[in-house]
């Protein structure tokens, strides 16, 4: 046989997560090895050297014993590390400049959303109210992005462009222009208190599930124009207590929230988030991978590895990302 195999193994409901037409794009890219939609094409095991996965039920990739990497096809690892039987192979996470950007632009969007008071506008539309009301500068409000990874440094870096004030925080010390960036334990506190819009793009790991929760909801700063501070999450499900957001709501706390993801998902119908007059919620689409742009990056990726370069963006499964 030639070239290794690569495997696809991938499980998601919507358009954009259709096996067929990330079969057909990897076919494009990889003209030149075998490329194996499973479980329904055919291969033997042994001739697996890559996997392309989103989502692989736990064991799927323990049969591939000459397997050489892993590229996980979505931003998130956290179901792939809770797999025991992982094969101990690099484990390749994506970062292409097409979902920087789409993350950044949903993070922009909601802030903006916020900060433009577009919850209060919508919903005088709705009772056709004409009651304009003050409209403060983004210089007003001080954003504080958790996870100052690629996703977010890019989103932290177009809110400062915009006028906003940003401050940034992550568990690892990181230095970003412009930009007053803190940093562990003894750094969170800081960043919590001159925070007005919380934006988390944190990787989920046992040290941050469920980082947003209500005593760090308490610390936010209520002293800006907004009031009540805004969270918004479009990092994992698990980052979240739920019930301490819909609660935080509630008391005022908070006084709205965007959230893309959940604990639960396909969010079951019977969730008081669906209808919740202080939430704006969308289906875990703001960085919705593109197929055209990961093909080829997993495709450039395999072949500077068997040149003998390294590979890019590889996990580091004591950190968990």
């Amino acid at each position: 046989m030639g070239k290794g195999a690569l495997a696809l193994l991938i499980k998601g409901g919507s358009e954009n997560w259709s096996s067929a037409r990330w079969k057909a794009r990897f076919d494009m890219v990889c003209p030149d090895r075998p490329v194996v939609l499973l479980p329904d094409g055919a291969v033997d095991p042994a001739e697996v050297h890559y996997a392309a996965v989103w989502k692989p039920k736990p064991g799927e990739l323990a049969s591939f014993k000459n397997l050489r990497v892993i590229f996980n096809l979505g931003a998130g690892v956290d179901a792939m590390m809770a797999d025991r039987s992982l094969p101990n192979v690099p484990l390749v996470r994506v970062a292409v400049s097409d979902l920087t950007d789409r993350m950044t632009e949903y993070v922009v969007l909601h802030v903006l959303m916020h900060h433009r008071q577009e919850l209060y506008l919508r919903e005088s539309q709705r009772v056709k109210r004409w009651a304009p009301d003050y409209q403060w500068a983004a210089s007003a409000i001080t954003v504080g992005v958790m996870g100052l990874g690629t996703l977010g440094a890019a989103a932290a870096q177009a809110l400062r462009a915009l006028g906003f004030r940003v401050v940034g925080w992550s568990r690892s010390e990181k230095r970003i222009d412009g930009i007053a960036c803190h940093h562990g334990t003894e750094g969170l506190d800081t960043f919590l208190r001159a925070t007005n819009i919380l934006v988390c793009l944190l990787p989920l790991t046992p040290d941050t599930r469920h980082v947003l929760n209500r005593e760090a909801f308490a610390k936010l700063n209520r002293d800006s124009p907004l009031g009540a501070p805004v969270i918004i999450n479009a990092g994992r499900g698990g980052l979240q207590n739920e019930t301490d957001i819909l609660r935080a709501l509630d008391d005022g706390t908070l006084g709205a929230a965007s959230l893309d993801v959940f604990e639960t998902e396909p969010l079951p119908e019977a969730s008081p988030f669906w209808s919740h007059p202080k939430l704006v919620l969308t289906p875990h689409n703001a960085a919705d991978t593109d197929a055209d742009e990961i093909s080829k990056y997993v495709a450039a990726q395999i072949a500077r590895f068997e040149a003998g370069g390294e590979l890019e963006n590889v996990v580091d499964r004591k950190r968990g990302y």
